[in-house]
């Protein structure tokens, strides 16, 4: 695929630097040629320009491109951007925008108008991921693939867990609902085979199917913790996509530091309680009685600050947190500390992306991304190396496995024993970095 990225922002750049691993033709272009820089080292193309200039659009041949992607800071740049780049023959494009209005169904026929195939709201996703978290409170991370049929759960192991210290060979005993995909340990991904453990303090990325969810739950010793009250320090737009998104279902209480922000939000959300304050100021623990709620999410700017906050509501005994936590150097500490769900826009925006690129291409089979390994779907054909033999004679390469797949509509996991056939959609955990080793084993 031709893929132009515009804007070497943080999304653009992540973006970027995750599709440079594999053979597609990638085009970065800003105006800024400093934020150009850094990617030179990598498999990728750079053009210092502007993406809603013409010349510097035909420059880089954008009307051939297979998808445009705008992800510049300016959201009406972005817009106008797509739309010029699909004038000129771009097949596809996807725009990053800044307000949920370009979803209202009320402005459907303008907006498609403007000639763009995709928006991009990551402050969308990042709601739409802790609204998801905070129904599954035991969970550190939830994908569903192929409309839910093939469930990944992310979980972080302790002591009381029946699967702790076992073989992964003998899990099975345990649990035949569950595939072990992915082990984090020591900031390390392990893509784990029959005689590794599971030991205490792993994350584990665990595959399974919609029906065993609570026998999965069970083996990983967790429980349930239903949420009522939730207070959320940071009144950003991720604050009030949550806000909207879970209605009256949830009693909240933002506390915002800008008291011009706290007036809007009050005056816009008359159900949600606001508290002018810093959450740095100690004694507003004490004032906000942190340990009575069900739920504690830190959304502000400094991902050091979130994640020392949510360390803070769990000592005052409150049962799910969640850090948004942008750095992305961050993200391996937060994962070792007791901080619960990590939210990152960055990530979620790469994975919608990625999710874009397999209904353009179908060998692009990348869904999701975690931030040192990569879930694929991959759609088996006829001749496919996979189908010759059962999986535990394939000698299949240590950076990645076959967790799961869909057969005639009906997720199954996949075990030694397991004849993958044609027209399967198989899913596959697999090490950053390694994705071209699935070349010799799928056409």
């Amino acid at each position: 695929m031709r893929i132009v990225i515009a804007g070497a922002g943080e999304v653009g750049t992540h973006l970027a630097k995750m599709l440079s691993d594999e053979e597609q033709d990638i085009i970065v272009m800003d105006v800024d040629n400093k934020k150009l820089e850094p990617l030179e080292n990598y498999n990728l193309l750079t053009h210092q320009g502007s993406a809603i200039s013409f010349s510097d659009l035909n420059a880089i041949k954008t009307g051939y491109c297979d998808l445009f992607i705008a992800v510049t800071k300016s959201e009406a740049r972005n817009i106008l951007a797509c739309s010029m780049a699909k004038n000129l023959g771009a097949k596809k494009t996807v725009a990053r925008i800044d307000n949920d209005e370009f979803f209202n169904a009320r402005w459907k026929e303008h907006i498609n108008k403007l000639d763009i195939d995709h928006l991009i709201y990551p402050e969308m996703l990042a709601a739409k991921e802790i609204s998801s978290a905070l129904k599954r409170t035991w969970a550190r991370n939830w994908f569903e693939l192929f409309d839910g049929e093939l469930i990944v759960v992310g979980v972080k192991i302790r002591s009381n867990a029946r699967i702790v210290n076992q073989m992964l060979r003998d899990v099975s005993n345990i649990s035949h609902y569950l595939h072990v995909s992915a082990i984090k340990r020591n900031r390390e991904i392990i893509i784990p085979r029959g005689d590794d453990r599971v030991l205490e303090n792993d994350i584990i990325y665990i595959a399974t199917t919609r029906d065993h969810i609570d026998e999965v739950r069970e083996a990983c010793g967790k429980v349930q913790t239903p949420v009522a009250n939730v207070l959320i320090v940071g009144g950003n737009d991720i604050a009030e996509q949550l806000v909207k998104k879970l209605g009256k279902t949830v009693d909240i209480k933002i506390i915002e530091s800008d008291p011009a922000r706290c007036d809007e939000l009050s005056q816009r959300y008359p159900n949600c309680r606001l508290v002018q304050g810093n959450f740095s100021d100690s004694e507003l623990y004490e004032e906000e009685s942190i340990g009575s709620y069900d739920a504690f999410i830190a959304l502000g700017d400094n991902s050091a600050v979130n994640m020392m906050s949510c360390m803070i509501a769990k000592t005052n005994g409150v049962p799910k947190t969640i850090a948004q936590v942008e750095d992305i150097q961050f993200i391996y500490e937060a994962e070792a500390l007791n901080i619960g769900t990590i939210v990152n826009k960055k990530l979620l925006a790469s994975s919608r992306i990625y999710q874009i690129m397999i209904d353009s291409d179908e060998d692009n089979a990348r869904c999701l991304a975690l931030p040192d390994a990569e879930v694929a779907e991959v759609i088996v054909k006829e001749g496919d190396k996979v189908t010759r033999t059962e999986v535990k004679n394939l000698k299949l390469s240590r950076d990645f496995t076959i967790a799961g797949l869909v057969r005639d509509g009906k997720g199954y996991l996949v075990d030694g024993n397991t004849t993958i056939m044609p027209g399967d959609h198989v899913v596959v955990f697999c090490l950053q970095g390694a994705m071209h080793k699935l070349d010799k084993y799928f056409s």
